[in-house]
């Protein structure tokens, strides 16, 4: 009997590693598995970033990714809490009834959607800003010395 709050939990708290893609599908779930890589490089482009600095070009390309991981967990989680009683059962608990009480929604789903909808957005929101600065700083650089050449 899966969870439908248990679920959404999951996808906010372990997404970046694939534990809730584990809890639903099992073992055997790819994406379960290829989950941890991205993760993993975005805490290796952090891990850069705080060593070699900001002006690190491999850091601004790896952190995002680790902000999506995160990104995509919440917004899994939205639609895991969102997803109506019914429909959950029939996808994760067809053994079940339609309105068997591990699809309902309580306090604890409410709870994961407002968790969700803060950190998700929040980091989302962070990732994005993080590249596009440094993006935009590097093409400043770039052009400044196309417009100003060694004398």
């Amino acid at each position: 009997m899966k969870n439908k709050t248990l679920a959404a939990w999951l996808s906010i708290l372990g997404q970046p590693l694939g534990l809730q893609r584990f809890y639903l599908h099992g073992l055997g779930d790819i994406w379960g598995w290829l989950s941890p890589i991205p993760t993993a490089l975005g805490v290796y482009g952090v891990r850069r970033a705080q060593t070699l600095g900001l002006d690190d070009h491999l850091s601004w390309l790896l952190i995002p990714l680790l902000g999506l991981m995160v990104a995509i967990g919440a917004l899994t989680a939205i639609v895991y809490g969102l997803m109506t009683p019914e429909k959950w059962n029939a996808r994760f608990n067809p053994e079940l009834g339609p309105d068997a009480a591990s699809g309902q929604t309580n306090w604890l789903t409410v709870g994961a959607l407002a968790c969700s909808l803060l950190i998700g957005a929040g980091v989302l929101m962070a990732s994005l800003a993080f590249s596009f600065q440094r993006y935009f700083e590097y093409q400043i650089e770039e052009a400044q010395k196309i417009s100003q050449p060694d004398s």
